[in-house]
């Protein structure tokens, strides 16, 4: 079986830089620790300036892609896959911080807040990179479960 053109690969990959744009903020105290790590917020500033300069951006931004990719058979599978696989991430995310702001903000910044905070973001950068680095080998990110849902959403 032939791998997809490069362009596909990289086009499915970016597709991840959603997830990793709504993840940054729960790396804020590993970044005051280790401000190297800062360089891994670089790749998802598009995506932020994005979401800021529009109002209403991410759900703008969810919904073009939903529809304009995920939706639209004439887009290359791997690509719809992906981008989908990336969407559900990122409801995951999104949920997780209403999750954070609700329940967890009154209890200040301790340190069980921070671990959560810091388990978030690097559960999610092991995702994200698994993601792309599959894609750039051509082959699709099996998430278990979140996977599972995109196969079944796309057939």
């Amino acid at each position: 079986m032939q791998a997809p053109p490069i362009w596909q690969r990289l086009l499915a990959a970016a597709a991840y830089l959603l997830p990793w744009s709504d993840a940054i903020p729960f790396g804020r105290a590993l970044f005051g620790l280790f401000p190297a790590l800062q360089w891994l917020s670089l790749p998802a500033l598009p995506i932020a300036v994005v979401e800021q300069a529009v109002p209403f951006g991410g759900l703008v931004l969810f919904l073009v892609l939903y529809l304009a990719v995920v939706r639209n058979g004439q887009v290359p599978y791997l690509i719809r896959f992906n981008v989908l696989q990336a969407i559900l991430i990122d409801i995951v995310l999104v949920l997780v911080g209403l999750v954070f702001q609700v329940l967890i903000s009154p209890l200040g910044s301790g340190f069980a807040v921070r671990t959560l905070s810091n388990t978030v973001f690097l559960g999610t950068l092991v995702v994200v990179a698994f993601g792309v680095v599959q894609n750039l080998r051509g082959k699709d990110a099996d998430l278990p479960t979140i996977s599972e849902a995109v196969r079944m959403q796309l057939y």
